[in-house]
């Protein structure tokens, strides 16, 4: 897209245009739009809406030889009737996959057959098998270290560790003989069709031991933030750290059926593709939904797009599936290698939202999905973990090595990005849940974005709700009952004490003069609610309605003229929901300057004029926001993901 500098009769006309738009929402509220869209119902579902992806359409009318063919994720909403069963084995199409726990099918057909299959009525969306890659001092500055030892309800004392508590990684392979990870490798599967279950790549090894690697190698100075968790190993990234999503689907639909029986509490991705469909269409978005509901914890990385090739900041570039919300969606902090969280900043490269994947009606009218997204940042800058021996990363560039030792099995390397912060949240639920297994994915997405520490001068696109704080989530998930069940009351007391924990964390560490300093900081005291956010001390006093299973911490908004409500079902009284998404101040996420009206801006989830926005900068039709940086309008991201390490880019991962 190309960027236009506004000149002053520009800026004239767009504040023209914003009164324009602000008299239009007042006056038609949610209702614009309304017949391009079609009908919703719970979660969006929608009639007159393509059945097929965008990038598969522009696949099929490409005229090219090699488009002749296609890999194709298809869903499904029934069992397939004998005309589709005769579709699907007639010659030239065949199936590669069947994920039967998500009602999913990976196959490849001739492009021709494609709009003959969305014809079905079984067939509910067809998406193209896209190629996903890797997104790329810890326990101190995120309050791990500071929670370790812990008094039971009974007297008993015990170390937080994670232990118990099974977290499976879907990368690119594990290098077991790592001294980091002895003992604790309960399985390894390969989805990838190279039959090794190994690290050649060396992603995989570095993401698992930032949140499971134990404390073996030079004194604990690396260890991981749950260094007792048990690790899972599902390969789904091959030797160049790439993989399909149909190998990605293979992994997490053997979760859905066999996470119980081992125990699997946790999911990790630290990969990512371009988020073009809508998140109610994307398959492997349908897919994390369904492991949500089932109570796990699914871990997401945003991305590694929050600039352009100039360096300029850009906004809408939320990886899938980052974008989805029941997904817990990781941005990356910068910690300046201390201790002091005082100092820490936002990464230049960590994906900003809003979420820009979309639906596409029946006239050919996208509509965004513009959810606020990540929803916690995590320390993703130079981090120190685990190195798999000879991998293809450290090959490509040998600075990498962290030079902590010279024996293979204990070396460690230094890789940025939100894949390097992701399973610091990953290893944080796994805290959470040994200390409270009875706490519900929601809860601790809930938990997690109350504690957070809000960075200052970032906005809720960039940080959410702040920056991952470990040692007040733990005091607050021990404060939560373990009797709460799916017909507890929405308003119910929520803790089991009556005292409420002080909103406030305070570290202590050693300083350069070998003396004890502290560092202290607020809580954000709000959790992200899709398009909004909620503040209040009821949602931590309170039983919540949305903390229970199948639904959203967004359910129960409603939006009416130009005002967040909520439903009184879902939320109990006393809960407030924010009309803007805030610039923090460092103190409290419901104080600060205001970035944009979410009263405007997401009313119906659909952009003024397909993709007009206002904020910090000038309005310009397309997306285009000028003053804090570039609103991507249609989705478009590099084909290649980027490394970042320093001042140097390293092609293959993120």
């Amino acid at each position: 897209m190309r960027k236009l500098k506004p000149s002053s009769s520009i800026l004239k006309l767009t504040s023209l245009l914003l009164v324009v738009a602000l008299a239009c929402a007042s006056l038609m509220g949610v209702a614009a739009s309304a017949d391009s869209k079609g009908k919703k119902g719970k979660d969006g579902d929608r009639n007159h809406k393509s059945k097929v992806s965008s990038d598969l359409k522009d696949k099929k009318s490409g005229g090219k030889k090699d488009s002749k063919k296609a890999e194709v994720i298809i869903q499904l909403q029934g069992k397939p009737t004998g005309r589709l069963n005769a579709l699907l084995n007639s010659n030239g199409v065949h199936i590669r996959g069947q994920f039967d726990n998500l009602n999913m099918l990976s196959v490849e057909l001739p492009t021709d057959v494609i709009d003959e299959l969305a014809s079905f009525d079984e067939v509910s969306y067809i998406s193209s098998d896209r190629e996903v890659v890797s997104l790329g001092y810890l326990s101190t500055t995120t309050g791990a270290d500071s929670v370790r030892q812990q008094m039971s309800a009974t007297g008993i004392s015990y170390t937080l560790d994670g232990k118990g508590i099974g977290i499976a990684f879907l990368d690119s392979g594990i290098y077991s003989s790592h001294k980091s990870f002895t003992g604790r490798i309960a399985a390894s599967k390969d989805y990838t069709g190279e039959n090794r279950t190994d690290d050649p790549y060396g992603h995989g090894s570095h993401v698992i031991g930032i949140a499971a690697g134990n404390d073996s190698v030079q004194k604990g100075k690396y260890v991981g933030i749950a260094p007792g968790a048990t690790i899972y190993n599902l390969r789904v990234l091959n030797s160049q750290g790439t993989g399909k999503v149909s190998s990605v689907l293979a992994a997490l639909n053997d979760l859905l059926l066999y996470h119980s029986y081992y125990n699997i509490r946790i999911v990790n991705l630290s990969l990512g593709m371009p988020a073009i469909d809508s998140y109610k269409d994307d398959p492997i978005c349908r897919a994390v939904r369904a492991l949500v509901n089932d109570g796990m914890v699914v871990v997401a990385a945003a991305g590694n797009d929050g600039k352009d090739a100039d360096g300029n900041k850009v906004y809408g570039l939320i990886h899938s599936p980052g974008n989805e919300p029941s997904a817990l969606t990781i941005g990356a902090s910068n910690s300046m290698g201390t201790v002091d969280r005082s100092d820490d900043i936002m990464t230049t490269y960590s994906s900003r939202g809003p979420t820009r994947g979309y639906w596409t009606d029946e006239v050919g009218v996208k509509h965004y999905d513009n959810l606020i997204k990540p929803d916690l940042v995590a320390p993703g800058n130079k981090i120190v973990a685990p190195e798999a021996v000879s991998n293809y990363i450290v090959k490509r560039d040998p600075t990498l090595d962290a030079g902590v030792s010279k024996f293979d099995n204990q070396k460690m390397m230094r890789l940025n990005g939100t894949s390097m912060a992701t399973p610091v949240a990953a290893g944080a639920a796994a805290l959470l849940l040994q200390v409270n297994p009875k706490l519900t994915p929601n809860m601790i997405k809930a938990i997690l974005m109350y504690t957070a520490q809000p960075l200052a001068n970032y906005n809720m696109f960039e940080q959410g709700a702040g920056e991952i704080n470990i040692e007040g989530a733990v005091r607050l998930a021990k404060a939560f009952r373990t009797d709460l069940t799916a017909s507890t009351v929405v308003g119910s007391p929520l803790l089991s004490t009556t005292q409420t924990p002080t909103p406030q964390t305070t570290l202590s560490y050693l300083n350069s003069l070998g003396t004890t300093s502290y560092t202290s900081f607020q809580w954000s005291q709000g959790i992200i609610a899709d398009k909004t956010y909620a503040t209040g001390t009821n949602l931590i006093t309170k039983y919540q309605g949305v903390y229970g299973t199948g639904v959203l911490l967004s359910d129960g908004v409603l939006f009416t003229d130009g005002v967040l409500i909520s439903d009184g079902v879902m939320f109990s009284d006393g809960v407030l929901f924010g009309d803007n998404i805030l610039t923090s101040n460092g103190i409290a996420m419901s104080e600060g300057v205001p970035f944009m009206s979410t009263g405007v801006l997401f009313g119906d989830g659909v952009l003024f004029a397909d993709g007009v926005l206002f904020g910090d900068g000038v309005i310009f039709s397309d997306g285009v926001l000028f003053g804090d940086g570039t609103i991507k309008g249609d989705y478009t991201i590099r084909a290649q993901s980027i490394l970042l390490r320093g001042d140097k880019t390293l092609d293959g991962a993120e």
